[in-house]
């Protein structure tokens, strides 16, 4: 490999960990603060009733779980814990703007809306 190769390479290493940083804090304000995007509550976690509900929220909100086996990409995109006496799951997935298709660009919330899914563990 040449410099000139192992700079592009270095570069495009530096552009990715970049990436992936940004998209992560696009979750976390999400997740923790409800900015940018959409949140979801399947059927499963409203049948939880008001408590239940607003415990699935706050340990959504509150999950700092991030391991490698459930976060590979350093996303902050899932989650899984207990709460109200169900296995819980939270999931981020990325849409373009009318919310049709994946966002061409995740990292570019001018092109993406995010949707924080909550769920029962058995609903997936």
């Amino acid at each position: 490999m040449t410099a000139r190769e192992r700079k592009t390479c270095a570069r495009e290493t530096f552009d990715q960990a970049e990436r992936r940083t940004r998209i992560r804090e696009l979750n976390d304000g999400l997740r923790r603060f409800a900015r940018s995007g959409v949140i979801c509550l399947t059927a499963g976690v409203q049948a939880l009733g008001e408590s239940g509900v607003a415990e699935a929220l706050i340990a959504t909100r509150d999950f700092d779980a991030f391991t490698p086996d459930n976060d590979p990409y350093d996303e902050h995109d899932f989650g899984a814990f207990r709460a109200a006496g169900e296995r819980i799951f939270w999931k981020i997935d990325y849409y373009d703007r009318n919310r049709r298709y994946g966002s061409p660009d995740p990292a570019d919330p001018r092109v993406t809306i995010r949707v924080l899914t909550i769920m029962l563990a058995s609903e997936y």
